[in-house]
């Protein structure tokens, strides 16, 4: 039986991981910055959406980040679906303001590794939306 640990697990391939940051330009980092901050302007899924399907095929570090923030937010509003049902056992109610917590700070992190021209994937997010 072969153990894997973490870093030995296959994860989807991003040319950005290569990149230096100081290569990135700085209209590519403010479409990214955009991408992750918009959700919290209550525009949630549109914004990063619309950053996506307008900048995809232009610049690969903002379609990676809108990318990102798009399955984000897809797997925030399925945690948050789920909370809501589990309201009815009172546990809903802290996971709400535990996930609205969890999506503020990664929001922010994400938007300052963006603003750094870094790459940034969000922990326990599901990646339904993939790289071509």
């Amino acid at each position: 039986m072969t153990n894997y640990l973490p870093e030995d697990l296959p994860s989807e391939p991003s040319t950005t991981e290569t990149t230096d940051p100081a290569d990135v330009a700085s209209d590519s980092r403010g479409w990214a910055v955009a991408a992750h901050l918009l959700p919290l302007m209550s525009i949630y899924i549109i914004g990063a959406l619309i950053i996506w399907l307008i900048k995809r095929d232009e610049d690969e570090f903002v379609e990676d980040h809108a990318r990102e923030a798009l399955n984000f937010q897809l797997s925030v509003l399925i945690y948050g679906l789920v909370s809501v049902i589990l309201i009815i056992v009172i546990i809903g109610l802290f996971m709400l303001l535990a996930l609205g917590l969890f999506s503020l700070v990664m929001s922010i992190i994400a938007a300052v590794k963006a603003a750094n021209g870094e790459p940034y994937r969000y922990p326990l997010t599901m990646r339904m939306v993939k790289a071509r």
